[in-house]
């Protein structure tokens, strides 16, 4: 990867060694899926079908029903290795601990003397899960998405995922409650949660990562007046930033690199570290390792839209990794939570050298499904809470009133707003007169 040194770059230089691979702002990308959201709002599964075909060389029409039957999920669930089914049910008790703890505690409080709100939650009833598989079938997806969908109470669970759909995937959906398994992917997979087709219901939240093509859907139908959708978040291509210092081992560094850049070739990975021989020992690491990867030509395209930025301290690393706002932030240090207190934007952070982001993708328990672009400086990782919508209550009494209604008159009057005024003015009234 290039090498940078930070205090030697203009301001407009440092945003450029901070900018995202030159894929994601392809200017025709927006027009083209736009396209391909069109036709499925407007011809639903015939939309789907051709889609299918041209981006997956799957013939729906010819193999049968877009969902998958109960026999086709048994008959997957049987093919897969007593190995993997051990490793999915380890991750699974992990994920499952973790997102229980974090269970909403409602808020019922007075205010004051008559005065009660509440916050209550509820869940989502319908919940659409897109699942990656085309270069690389995402079976830990499922289980990020459909544990907290379950433990939340969503009612309809909903999950697509392109054809064919990799026996695991299946199996790891069933192990986690999925009975609803759509055969379908990419930016008109997001379309068909969205809108509704004549197999593929519409849901009121659609969940999980994806490349360019995938984010920029749910861009476009959360913003479609055309249907009522939420996106859980842009998650797009991957990226890592890691933070390292003298002591930091080369080997580990380059390793976790290579395992964001295999993602696709719209990923990215940047080196922040004080260490000129680091930089080095690094890219010398990502030579010998990326040759061994099957992987290796789209590790390598994203590599060149990476790079590593040389800082005076460590302070100065967690200010530069701020302002790029990583999805994933590894901090391979002598104390790294020193270095976390720092540390303002990042969606999962990933501390010491034994501590590979893999290890965050599969089976540690916290969610995989994080914020790309920068967002982390703003949006959350995913969570329980995701899963649920949170609403207020409030109830007065007759004291409560009393006792606030002259407050409420008067900022409603001072905002020009009498219709609010006299809501509670009547009601006023009415007490006065009972009272005589």
């Amino acid at each position: 990867m290039d090498i940078l040194t930070w205090s030697a770059l203009s301001t407009d230089e440092q945003k450029i060694a901070l900018k995202r691979s030159p894929l994601i702002g392809d200017s025709g990308l927006e027009q083209s899926v736009r396209a391909i959201v069109d036709a499925v709002a407007n011809r639903g599964d015939d939309a789907i079908a051709e889609f299918n075909q041209k981006f997956d060389g799957f013939n729906s029409a010819k193999i049968g029903e877009l969902r998958l039957s109960e026999a086709e999920i048994v008959a997957a669930n049987a093919r897969v290795s007593s190995e993997l089914k051990a490793a999915i049910a380890i991750a699974m008790g992990n994920i499952e601990a973790f997102h229980s703890a974090q269970q909403f505690r409602p808020i019922d409080m007075e205010t004051k003397a008559g005065v009660r709100c509440e916050l209550r939650s509820e869940a989502i009833e319908k919940v659409g899960l897109y699942i990656p598989g085309g270069s690389a079938p995402l079976i830990s997806t499922v289980m990020m998405l459909a544990l907290p969908a379950k433990i939340a109470g969503c009612e309809q669970r909903v999950l697509v995922s392109p054809p064919p759909i990799n026996d695991a995937i299946i199996y790891a959906a069933n192990q986690c409650g999925i009975t609803e398994i759509y055969q379908v992917g990419g930016a008109q997979a997001i379309a068909a949660l969205a809108f509704g087709t004549q197999t593929i219901p519409a849901v009121d939240k659609i969940f999980g990562p994806g490349n360019r093509y995938v984010t920029e859907a749910k861009r476009l139908v959360s913003q479609d007046g055309r249907c009522t959708v939420c996106i859980d978040m842009p998650a797009g291509p991957s990226e890592v930033l890691v933070i390292a210092d003298s002591d930091a081992n080369c080997d580990f560094i380059a390793a976790d690199l290579l395992s964001q850049a295999e993602h696709g070739p719209d990923s990215q990975v940047i080196l922040v570290t004080d260490s000129q021989t680091i930089a080095e020992g690094v890219n010398d690491a990502l030579a010998n390792q990326l040759a061994g990867l099957p992987r290796c030509d789209i590790a390598a395209t994203a590599l060149l839209s990476s790079r590593t930025i040389i800082v005076d301290d460590m302070r100065q690393a967690a200010q530069v990794s701020n302002q790029y706002g990583p999805e994933h932030l590894i901090i391979q240090t002598r104390s790294p939570r020193d270095v976390l207190q720092h540390i303002r934007a990042a969606g999962s952070v990933f501390l010491g050298a034994y501590t590979p982001e893999s290890v965050g993708d599969y089976a540690s328990g916290t969610n995989h499904v994080l914020p790309t672009y920068g967002y982390s400086r703003a949006v959350s990782s995913l969570s329980l809470a995701d899963f649920s919508r949170r609403f207020t209550v409030q109830e007065l009494s007759a004291e409560g009133l009393l006792g606030l209604g002259q407050a409420v008159m008067t900022l409603a009057s001072n905002e020009l707003l009498d219709a609010h005024k006299n809501a509670v003015a009547i009601r006023l009234a009415s007490l006065d007169a009972s009272e005589k």
